[in-house]
């Protein structure tokens, strides 16, 4: 059995490599050629979730499935907050051929994931990006959009200016593009035409009338019911698209709150990226649309990467 480990991972599956992987996957997922189960989480305490995810690419196609624990605290102590495992399995014989480090291909698919979105749906002029959150996912993102998008300027916002602070020192002198701190995330977001939240922040710190008009949001942080990021009135407010129609209306957090507060109903969720992506549904409508991306992930994302790793 071939084992890929983290580094090989990180040196093979760029950005270049991802996005069009991921693209492809979540199109295969909104045409019901992939199958999968809704993830189970079983909850260890701590704020520490195990996370059981399978699926297969399609009838007679590679399946699998990760298994990946999540620890936010890792994070403060130079450690990925995923680690685990993405299983292989080769569709002719059934035999499990591939282990595949799951906190690294977590990591780059989830931004790349957001680069797909933001491609689709941002405006094309869009070129401020505002960032919540300093951590891995974080300069993940800034590194993927950049694939999709000209950003001019970057501005950050994290709870401790310090750590955020460094983050912007890291990212500027690594991309040669302009990041700033800001004091608060009113400040943060007020004149991007890009948002990504990416904390671990229980309760919401981004209100739907500080982001103005003709934005697009990547919501990542929260990826399981409970913790959210945004409030009510931006989810209201949005042309929402979710990863999974079925995650969202299940695990989506920010969903599920404006929902239980009579906001909306299951019809908010307007499409899937991937049935945006295949021109069956309209993403973004107007330049004024407000538009959100709600990520939870998905394993198809991790089983394609995986395989295209594995195969190549």
């Amino acid at each position: 059995m071939r084992v890929i480990e983290r580094d090989e991972v990180a040196k093979r599956l760029t950005f270049e490599v991802c996005i069009p992987i991921v693209r492809q996957a979540m199109i295969d997922f909104s045409d019901g050629t992939t199958r999968q189960l809704l993830r189970s989480i079983i909850p260890l305490g701590n704020g520490h979730l195990f996370g059981i995810m399978p699926g297969a690419l399609g009838e007679h196609a590679a399946f699998g499935a990760k298994l990946v624990s999540v620890y936010p605290e890792n994070f403060s102590m130079g450690r990925q907050s995923h680690q685990g495992l993405v299983v292989l399995f080769e569709p002719a014989t059934g035999e499990p051929v591939c282990i595949v480090h799951a906190g690294e291909i977590t990591a780059i698919r989830t931004a790349a994931a957001s680069a797909v979105a933001t491609h689709a749906l941002a405006r094309p002029d869009a070129s401020r990006l505002a960032i919540l959150g300093y951590g891995e996912q974080a300069a993940a993102h800034a590194r993927a959009l950049l694939q999709v998008r000209t950003l001019e300027a970057v501005r950050v916002w994290g709870r401790s200016p310090q750590r955020a602070s460094e983050f912007c020192r890291r990212m500027s002198a690594e991309l040669g593009i302009p990041f700033s701190v800001a004091a608060d995330v009113k400040e943060a977001v007020s004149d991007a035409d890009i948002i990504c939240t990416v904390t671990s922040a229980r309760e919401p710190i981004l209100q739907g009338s500080w982001v103005q008009a003709g934005t697009h949001l990547n919501v990542v942080g929260s990826s399981i019911a409970g913790p959210v990021e945004v409030d009510n009135d931006l989810v209201v407010r949005s042309r929402f698209i979710a990863d999974s129609r079925e995650g969202v209306l299940r695990q989506g957090a920010e969903f599920l709150r404006a929902k239980a507060a009579g906001l909306i109903g299951d019809a908010h969720v307007v499409a899937e990226i991937g049935e945006v992506l295949a021109g069956r549904i309209a993403g973004r409508r107007s330049r004024a649309d407000i538009t959100v991306y709600k990520s939870l992930g998905h394993v198809v994302q991790d089983l394609a990467s995986a395989w295209a790793l594995f195969k190549s």
